[in-house]
């Protein structure tokens, strides 16, 4: 773990998942890149979701194309897995936050106090990433679905103002989002699913799409009226990652399988 910068640095992503398709595996190498590590530690919280085993071991199935050590926390399991939190959590390059319920998210973090451990990760230079609930978790407010209808919730602060989600597939959660702009929500961001912006403190620094027509949109209050500014995120090269033999990916899926159900790396 060499090379790591001390400035606080979050990616955030309108959407994103573990899965083997070239804009997905292009997203991944970006955010790994920007560890600027010569073999990052990543670890995985999918907390929102409640720690499903099938995308702990689409994460692990995803890193293993990559040359870094990933790992993961399930909070839902600490009995049987059991690990020391803020130890190895301030020892990652990167911290994945999976997306899920907002809501639960940061209630689950406060009840373990994550939330103070994140924050001193970020203030030490770990890269905190994320995607939906694990990228609004950053923001003072986020446009979250969590309890039916999207509506503005708290996040933890690290970032100001607000941002929303899936915004090209969700009309109702942009919807919501323009609506809480105009009547005095805070303005802020919003990410299509495939689109990310990286913060060097609590500045952005870099929009970038790794799927095509990905947007990045500045949302802002006009008066009495929110307006959106897009933005010209930077296309991610994508190509196809090597594909393992069937052998060696039978192999690989049961030892993921075996991951995700109770054992660590």
């Amino acid at each position: 773990m060499t090379g790591r910068p001390q400035t606080s640095r979050i990616a955030a992503l309108g959407g994103h998942e573990f899965r083997t398709q070239p804009e997905e595996l292009a997203i991944a190498r970006h955010l790994l890149a920007l560890t600027a590590a010569k073999r990052p530690r990543v670890c995985l919280l999918p907390t929102a979701s409640g720690d499903p085993r099938d995308g702990i071991t689409s994460f692990y199935s995803v890193m293993d194309r990559f040359d870094c050590e990933p790992s993961h926390i399930s909070l839902f399991r600490l009995e049987r897995e059991r690990v020391d939190l803020a130890g190895h959590l301030l020892s990652q390059d990167l911290i994945y936050v999976a997306g899920g319920s907002m809501l639960n998210l940061i209630a689950i973090w406060q009840a373990h106090a994550i939330d103070r451990i994140l924050r001193q990760a970020w203030e030490r230079g770990v890269l905190l990433a994320g995607q939906s609930a694990g990228a609004m978790c950053w923001f003072e407010q986020g446009i979250t679905a969590s309890a039916g209808k999207p509506r503005a919730a708290p996040g933890l602060g690290f970032l100001p103002g607000g941002l929303s989600v899936h915004y090209g597939r969700d009309p109702d959660r942009r919807q919501a989002f323009l609506r809480e702009v105009a009547n005095g929500f805070p303005g802020g961001y919003a990410l299509d699913d495939g689109a990310g912006l990286v913060f060097e403190g609590r500045r952005p620094i870099e929009a970038f799409a790794g799927r095509r027509g990905a947007r990045v949109v500045r949302v802002e209050a006009d008066g009495q009226q929110a307006v959106e500014l897009p933005l010209h995120p930077i296309p991610l090269r994508r190509e196809l990652l090597w594909q393992p033999d069937a052998a060696i990916a039978e192999m690989r899926g049961l030892h993921h399988r075996r991951l995700a159900s109770g054992r660590r790396r």
